[in-house]
């Protein structure tokens, strides 16, 4: 269930990505040989939108899509209360189709923690 306190990414950046991904499915499937598709599992990952975040509580909140709810990801003790950052939202998609989404949050350039929700790509 998502939390109306924390901080969401656009509906509209999260669609334009699915659409990227649904597009590259069917381009990719009616032309690919047997051999291809053996080698590719249809996994993809696309970014859909980066947002400013705050530390609060030595972690950093978010709502996800696709009825993930809401999650908190631990940031560590070095990084007080107020310090902001950004959280990155990849989708995993799967013959186009989302499965999954991986969640990046930096603080001043640096990848301080990452994690992902659902399928892995």
């Amino acid at each position: 269930m998502a939390n109306s306190n924390y901080p969401s990414f656009s509906s509209e950046a999260i669609n334009q990505a699915l659409e990227a991904a649904q597009r590259h499915s069917r381009e990719r499937m009616p032309a690919a040989t047997t051999a291809e598709m053996t080698l590719d599992d249809g996994t993809l990952k696309l970014s859909a939108q980066c947002i400013s975040v705050t530390v609060q509580n030595g972690q950093v909140c978010l709502n996800l899509p696709f009825g993930l709810g809401s999650h908190c990801l631990p940031i560590p003790s070095i990084f007080p209360n107020g310090t902001a950052g950004q959280a990155c939202l990849d989708i995993c998609t799967k013959w186009g189709i989302p499965c999954g989404v991986e969640v990046t949050v930096s603080i001043a350039g640096h990848v301080i923690v990452k994690k992902g929700f659902g399928c892995s790509c």
